[in-house]
């Protein structure tokens, strides 16, 4: 978990981003983290609006005058604190360290989960989902944009796709608290 503020009480409010190219999980693994820490969900797609799913469903990839609002639509609704007392997780593909950057200056002490794997897989997953506006198509944009996060991104925790979605929801929250402590030992001293 990561704590963006304390609340009364000295507990943690958490946010979460679940980031990955499409069709890679992050829907289902974010409601996966919600659910085990009791925290609210929302799908990033969610947050676009109209014109960019227009776009992306007619096969154009979004640019960045595209993504920068719904990149502070996300920011602001990981600090939604009336909305989320706890926290929220929000799946989002923030695939260059600049939307993570963009993401982190709106939200402070944002922890990202980033699924990463065989694009084979992502593929096969892409072709077989029904009602989703991102076409397989798109996937090899979304791959050549991917600049997978550094090592000096220790917010980042990195986990296999390949394995079975309880896997990744139990090795997330496992880390996203070991995170929290860590964090809570290093304040407290």
């Amino acid at each position: 978990m990561s704590t963006t503020e304390s609340l009364p009480g000295g507990e943690s409010r958490t946010a979460v981003v679940v980031m990955g190219v499409s069709g890679c999980g992050k829907s289902t693994v974010g409601v996966g983290i919600a659910e085990a820490l009791g925290l609210g969900y929302i799908d990033g797609d969610d947050l676009h609006d109209p014109r960019s799913v227009a776009k992306m469903r007619s096969g154009t990839p979004l640019d960045d005058d595209d993504r920068w609002p719904w990149l502070d639509r996300i920011g602001a609704r990981l600090m939604a604190r009336d909305e989320f007392p706890t926290g929220v997780v929000i799946a989002c593909s923030a695939l260059r360290r600049v939307y993570r950057d963009r993401i982190r200056r709106a939200a402070p002490g944002v922890r990202f989960v980033f699924l990463s794997g065989d694009p084979g897989v992502i593929r096969e997953r892409m072709a077989s989902r029904a009602g989703h506006y991102m076409p397989v198509g798109l996937l090899d944009s979304q791959l050549r944009a991917l600049e997978s996060p550094g090592g000096d991104e220790s917010d980042v925790i990195e986990l296999n796709l390949g394995s079975p979605v309880a896997t990744l929801v139990e090795n997330a929250v496992d880390a996203l608290q070991r995170a929290t402590r860590a964090k809570s030992r290093a304040s407290s001293d």
